[in-house]
């Protein structure tokens, strides 16, 4: 039998057809969400089951508790921090200058990617001359400028704002690059045959088409946005998360050191949340995206 949309059954008035379809909807439906709490369920047993074995491991000293600390003593830290206050003021001053200091380097970087990225990608001549500067500095390991850039710019955010900046530059760049050498020829054809010129083409046509492309690289960029500004506080800085865990592990303090990572996880976590958000309302329109129909 061939497949019965809701406007054709409507327009035959087939109440039949029409309730089979409402049917099979409410029943996928139904399927996507025990699917989705399946997968949710299984993710908490797996987390349970990897604190409980890392507890009992180190309670029973099969793993040296004080190397590898345990669930326990880091829960009690995170505690601690929250009610009591770091050495350096609340925690959530903490959290914020480092969320602030990686927000602001992502903003940069993705901006600095995707304008030269589809510039680039637009300009055939600027990336045969360019191409080579920027794979050599795609080479060089950018972890190691953040000392330079501490030199440069201080103990203050700025420097782990440059580290942020160029570890999250380069993968959005190389999107942002193959995303407008990727766009549909036919489609620029076709608009510059309705009289489109290059500006309009970029915006209206590369830039939609390149969409995908950024966006499957924001989802690393801000993880590489986090670690630039925690290294550029672990070398040197008065606030921050990055902070915590030089001092931690300065004293010794394993429990300290898993805690602050605790605590870096669960704010990425969140900003994959609100990217995976973003892009499902952004591509419902597409069939096989996150927000599209499977």
């Amino acid at each position: 039998m061939p497949p019965v949309s809701l406007e054709s059954a409507e327009s035959v008035g087939a109440p039949t057809a029409l309730s089979t379809v409402k049917g099979l909807t409410e029943a996928r439906a139904k399927a996507a969400r025990n699917r989705r709490l399946l997968v949710l369920g299984a993710r908490v047993l797996l987390l349970a089951a990897l604190l409980t074995t890392w507890e009992v491991l180190a309670r029973t000293k099969t793993i040296d508790p004080f190397n590898f600390s345990m669930p326990s003593k880091i829960w009690d830290q995170i505690v601690q921090w929250t009610t009591h206050g770091t050495t350096h003021g609340s925690l959530g001053r903490q959290i914020w200058v480092t969320l602030y200091e990686a927000l602001v380097g992502w903003g940069v970087g993705v901006t600095a990617g995707v304008v030269l990225g589809i510039t680039l990608g637009r300009v055939r001549f600027l990336a045969d001359v360019l191409g080579p500067f920027i794979k050599v500095l795609n080479a060089l390991p950018r972890i190691v400028l953040a000392p330079i850039f501490i030199i440069w710019f201080g103990l203050g955010p700025e420097s782990k704002i440059a580290s942020a900046v160029v570890l999250v530059f380069f993968p959005v760049f190389f999107n942002a690059f193959q995303g407008a050498r990727e766009v549909d020829r036919n489609l620029v054809a076709n608009a510059r045959i309705l009289g489109a010129g290059d500006r309009r083409v970029t915006l209206q046509v590369v830039v939609p088409a390149a969409t995908s492309w950024i966006f499957t690289s924001l989802h690393v960029s801000f993880g590489f946005a986090l670690i630039g500004a925690i290294v550029g506080e672990f070398i040197g800085a008065s606030e921050g998360i990055g902070l915590l865990v030089a001092e931690s592990q300065g004293t010794f303090n394993a429990a300290g050191v898993y805690a602050a990572m605790a605590i870096l996880a669960a704010v990425a976590l969140l900003a994959e949340g609100l990217l995976t958000f973003a892009e499902k309302r952004l591509f419902r329109w597409k069939p096989g995206s996150p927000g599209g129909e499977h």
